[in-house]
């Protein structure tokens, strides 16, 4: 197939984000997949700040980390992402160069417990301001859930406003999925 999945584009994006040496975030770190992934792409003097607000995901992401020899490259968080300006040091955020976050809920976890949209919008904000020109913010959009609706139709409606001549925002999916197949929403600061 020559049309890339949503998760492995994903990671495309930000691959061609990072280099040795910039700073991450995860913002839903889940299962630590993507943790790992930020992990190698900013080597050995780069840094990863990764966001869950269940210790599950915390303790997966860990565990993950450690299996792989880069817990020593990433700091986590048991906190919502919207809180990065109390919890990342300003020299790490004067590096900060990409940002993923998987939208919806952990898999295999309470279903009940999702991201929300004010609280994603707010961390969208908040690392765009931060974010260097031609950092990357990559917003994986599961919304096939309770309550992922309408996180969907607020980011979509955020995203939209911004400006053209400071950012380029792209949404990728597949359109002609069924029960509501996520998509991406990429925003790159110029």
């Amino acid at each position: 197939m020559k049309l890339k999945r949503v998760l492995p584009y994903a990671h495309e994006l930000i691959k061609e984000a990072l280099v040795e040496g910039d700073v991450a975030i995860d913002g839903t770190c889940g299962n630590g997949h993507d943790t790992v992934q930020l992990c190698k792409l900013v080597g050995q003097t780069g840094h990863v700040y990764g966001y869950d607000i269940q210790k599950q995901a915390i303790d997966h992401t860990l565990e993950r980390l450690q299996s792989n020899h880069l817990a020593d490259r990433s700091t986590l968080f048991q906190v919502s992402h919207d809180q990065i300006e109390s919890t990342i040091p300003k020299e790490g955020l004067s590096r900060l160069k990409a940002a993923i976050f998987n939208l919806g809920y952990l898999p295999g976890s309470d279903k009940s417990v999702v991201t929300k949209p004010d609280r994603t919008i707010s961390s969208v904000k908040l690392i765009l301001e931060h974010l260097h020109p031609g950092g990357l913010i990559v917003l994986v959009v599961y919304h096939g859930h309770p309550g992922g609706e309408e996180e969907k139709d607020a980011l979509l409606q955020y995203v939209q406003c911004l400006d053209q001549k400071d950012y380029s925002v792209l949404q990728y999916g597949f359109i002609n999925q069924k029960n509501s197949p996520p998509f991406i929403i990429a925003i790159e600061k110029k």
